[in-house]
């Protein structure tokens, strides 16, 4: 070849070639690969993740290779998230099972690999498969568009994803559409807009969408109780900027009038019964009713929806109902105008308990003024005492819940829970739970105060050093029951001699007889007493070593007990907090 052919081959062989037009450019070969994966940003606990080898990647890669450009498979169950989350998982689980199932069912079809039904040899009578021949493969069927319909478990949603058609089988139609939602049963809450729209749309394939949603069932509510009056009383006392308490604001009796609502009942209402996408009914349960708290002296209305006070007095919640007990309202002072007074209910006191009377209350009893010296008082519930008690070493107040007082002074007073005060002078307390002497003045001084669990002050005795008993732990009320039981036991033998040193009358049999059925009760008390401290004692309950005391300032001539250990303060302790460890009495 000459060396101008040669170079005449090599221009013409790098010479650029005419652009052909787009209409006639042959669509690029496009490899089989997986789709791209859903950003992380847009996966949910609803999308559900497809591996590189799921079946539904090699329908979608040869949907591809005919059609071209196709969007990649999304198969989301929940797109607006109205699904729980749990059920979201639950159902992404089953779908995962269900739609691998599918596909690769419709991927083994597609290649001609599915299973067909033996032919019947007809001559021969034999059943034989139709061998086929040697030399001609057999031809890969079409196969029509397919709508899969996936229920949920619960049968309230049901989602379709639609499979393309292979080779020249059928496109999607609303007819299709229509007989597979026959064949499944679903008739329903059925999105007909989403009917027609997939039947035209050209990315409908290879993407999950929620086809038909049922009704849940609703079930209906539980009937309920508005109370008007509160069930538990917060017995709990305010301390102002000054540092005082103002016990008139513990208010412990609720009043009510004859006839006025106590609580009122809202009935429950009917359950709503649901339907599923297959048109199925789903039972609801209707809401329980709850019975008013009826209890003494209350009454239901005619409709039952209210609970009335048969009589007026003050509501009590006992546990488990509304009871109205009696109030007797004294105007002014306990004196000779009212006598003693003896009451199965509650008191309120707008005056004094002047000295010498006694009063008893199976409730609560409120006392406006003060309990003068000689007096008594016994409630069944709490004691609040607006002005304080002020006693001259035989007045005795007692109560079998708290008490609330001004200040106690020279006087005996038990209570079974706490007691509270702004200053305890020369009196002797016994509390079975909290002395808490902080608001006003705090001080503690002289006489014994006795508490199963905690004292609390700002001062305890004084600079002058009087004498001040502090007793931690055991059983306080209890020792207070002996002790009074005691004292009248003492007084009713000394009464029973002088009776029986008189001459003899019908006076005198009638007062010894009195008097002795008094001394069996009072020798029970004590009895009763006793067995209760021996049994303590047996079970070393009388020592608590979680007892404490909390002051700000402890004065020489305080004694501090706790069971049989003694600690006698010789020096001031300040911002103390004074307790039993590992059987010693410590200061911390």
């Amino acid at each position: 070849m000459s060396i101008k052919k040669k170079i005449a081959s090599f221009l013409s062989r790098h010479k650029p070639q005419p652009e052909e037009p787009e209409s006639q450019a042959a669509p690029e070969p496009i490899p089989e690969s997986a789709p791209e994966a859903q950003p992380v940003s847009e996966q949910n606990e609803a999308l559900l993740e497809l591996s590189a080898d799921h079946p539904i990647n090699t329908l979608y890669n040869q949907r591809r290779q005919e059609s071209g450009y196709l969007p990649a498979p999304r198969v989301c169950l929940d797109e607006d998230g109205e699904l729980p989350p749990e059920m979201a998982r639950r159902e992404v689980r089953r779908l995962q099972s269900a739609l691998k199932t599918v596909c690769a069912s419709r991927v083994k079809e597609a290649s001609g690999k599915a299973k067909h039904s033996p032919r019947k040899n007809r001559k021969n009578g034999k059943q034989e498969e139709e061998a086929a021949s040697a030399d001609a493969p057999a031809a890969l069927p079409d196969l029509d568009a397919l709508p899969y319909i996936f229920l949920s478990s619960d049968k309230l949603y049901a989602w379709i994803i639609i499979f393309p058609p292979i080779r020249k089988g059928k496109e999607l139609s609303r007819e299709m559409l229509l007989e597979t939602l026959g064949k499944q049963g679903i008739s329903y809450g059925v999105n007909t807009r989403l009917l027609d729209r997939l039947a035209h749309d050209d990315s409908r394939y290879f993407h999950l969408y929620l086809l038909a949603k049922g009704k849940p069932a609703f079930d209906g509510k539980n009937g309920n109780i508005v109370d008007n009056y509160p069930r538990v009383i917060e017995r709990i006392l305010e301390v102002n900027e000054y540092n005082q308490v103002d016990y008139t604001s513990l208010n412990l009796i609720y009043n009510v009038e004859q006839g006025q609502e106590i609580c009122h009942l809202i009935k429950p209402t009917e359950g709503e019964p649901g339907r599923t996408v297959d048109n199925q009914e789903l039972p609801a349960k209707s809401g329980r009713s709850v019975p008013l708290p009826k209890g003494r002296n209350t009454e239901i209305s005619e409709d039952g929806t209210q609970l009335l006070a048969s009589i007026a007095g003050h509501v009590e919640f006992s546990g488990r109902s509304f009871q109205v007990k009696p109030v007797l309202d004294i105007k002014g002072d306990v004196d000779f105008s009212t006598g003693n007074l003896n009451f199965l209910g509650d008191i309120n006191i707008q005056g004094d308990v002047l000295s010498g009377f006694t009063v008893r209350a199976s409730g609560n009893i409120n006392v406006a003024g003060v309990v003068e010296a000689g007096s008594t008082v016994e409630a069944g519930g709490d004691l609040v005492v607006v002005k304080g008690i002020l006693g001259d070493g035989i007045t005795t107040a007692q109560s079998q819940k708290s008490v609330f007082a001004k200040f106690i002074e020279n006087a005996t007073v038990c209570a079974r829970e706490n007691i509270q005060t702004d200053c305890i002078v020369g009196s002797g307390v016994y509390c079975g739970g909290e002395v808490l002497v902080r608001s006003g003045r705090g001080a503690i001084m002289g006489g014994r105060i006795w508490a199963a669990h905690k004292i609390s002050a700002k001062s305890v005795g004084s600079p002058s050093e009087c004498k001040s008993s502090i007793v931690l732990g055991g059983r306080p009320c209890v020792i207070f029951e002996q002790e009074a039981a005691r004292r009248e036991v003492n007084a009713l033998e000394m009464e029973l001699e002088k009776l029986e040193c008189q001459p003899d009358s019908p006076t005198k049999s009638s007062l010894i007889g009195k008097v002795k059925i008094k001394l069996a009760a009072a020798g029970l008390k004590l009895q009763r007493a006793k067995k209760t401290l021996d049994e303590q004692a047996e079970a070393r309950e009388d020592v608590a070593d979680d007892g404490r005391l909390e002051c700000d300032v402890a004065y020489p001539g305080t004694k501090i007990t706790f069971g049989d250990q003694t600690l006698r303060l010789h020096q001031a302790s300040r911002f103390c907090v004074i307790r039993q460890l590992e059987g010693e009495i410590v200061i911390m």
